[in-house]
């Protein structure tokens, strides 16, 4: 049972005495007090109107964040191309020392780093968000966080807490069972998104999608009025999933435990979207819908129209980085 808060300056009306239990919508996922989801509720507010006003907020933040992304996105690959110029050499003297040294029989860093280079630049570019999602993971399993968990891990368009929710709910799972099936999902397209991208391309694309995905989904349930908590990474998930299937829609996919049916990328990424249409519509709660539209439509978008716009109009920004680092870099040169 919810706890309500009431404020009359601020346009809410007076909580019923006995509120009806709400139900909270997944992944992202919640079906009805299952194990896929949290069992602590927010306070929330109950708005007089279907209150579109406070999705501005929201808003500002989708665009913000998404331009600082690919921002951040183009000055990583920028500083990512001097180091691995400075790598090479450092590594030509590395390996002749290396030659020099006696070597070490049963090293467990040697295994590690060993294993490490045998994954693909994709899984360990993923690596790092399968570890976040795991540590939240836990952090969800620790009573006295219960309810840190649920106002800020979950993303809710009646929340106090707006903005902050939208990225960190895409990291955000309380089932074992969601939490292994989406990372799986990233695991195995991994390589291909990261061939098709890049590393620092790629983090931005997967991080605003967590954000679009989810302003998509408070735009739903604001507009029905089916308010509720939402967690987990398949917005973002669905937009590697659509750039993927959008670039190669002739690959072949099979599911894992049918191996023996094969069906091509496009025809996967058309069904994926007619089912979570058809669960929009109809108002199935047990995932958000609304979110995984709104992930597969920006992949789509980012593979058809998005590069052309966003990536390759990075120059501008890149150079005046590099103009204030070399300046940087004189002044230190001349002190």
């Amino acid at each position: 049972r919810l706890t309500l808060y009431t404020e009359q300056r601020c346009g809410f009306r007076r909580a019923p005495k006995k509120p009806e239990p709400r139900k909270a919508e997944p992944d992202q996922v919640g079906p009805r007090r299952s194990g896929l989801a949290p069992h602590v509720e927010e306070p929330v507010f109950y708005p007089r109107s279907r209150s579109f006003g406070r999705l501005f907020k929201p808003l500002v933040f989708t665009v913000g964040f998404t331009g600082c992304a690919f921002g951040s996105a183009a000055i990583w690959q920028y500083e990512s191309l001097k180091s691995r110029v400075q790598s090479y050499f450092n590594g030509l003297q590395a390996d002749w020392l290396e030659k020099l040294r006696p070597q070490k029989e049963g090293d467990f860093r040697k295994q590690v780093n060993q294993w490490w280079n045998s994954l693909s630049e994709g899984q360990r570019t993923v690596t790092g968000i399968i570890a976040a999602n795991v540590l939240v993971f836990c952090l969800w399993r620790i009573p006295s966080m219960q309810r840190t968990m649920v106002r800020y891990f979950t993303s809710n368009p009646a929340s106090k807490a707006l903005c902050l929710p939208m990225i960190l709910s895409a990291f955000s799972h309380f089932s074992l069972f969601h939490m292994a099936a989406n990372m799986y999902v990233l695991w195995s397209f991994s390589s291909s998104i990261v061939s098709l991208l890049g590393q620092e391309q790629f983090i931005a694309v997967y991080l605003s999608a967590g954000v679009i995905a989810n302003f998509v989904s408070y735009l739903s349930k604001t507009a029905t009025g089916r308010l509720g908590p939402s967690l987990g990474a398949s917005g973002a998930i669905m937009t590697v999933l659509a750039a993927v299937c959008t670039k190669m829609p002739e690959a072949k996919l099979a599911i894992i435990f049918l191996p023996m049916f094969t069906f091509t990328a496009g025809n996967a990424l058309k069904a994926i979207i007619a089912l979570d249409t058809v669960g929009l519509f109809l108002g199935w709660r047990f995932f958000d819908h609304a979110a995984h539209l709104g992930g597969a439509l920006f992949g789509i978008w980012y593979i058809t129209y998005g590069y052309e716009l966003i990536w390759k109009n990075r120059e501008p920004l890149v150079k005046i980085w590099h103009e204030m680092r070399t300046k940087g870099a004189g002044r230190r040169g001349g002190s």
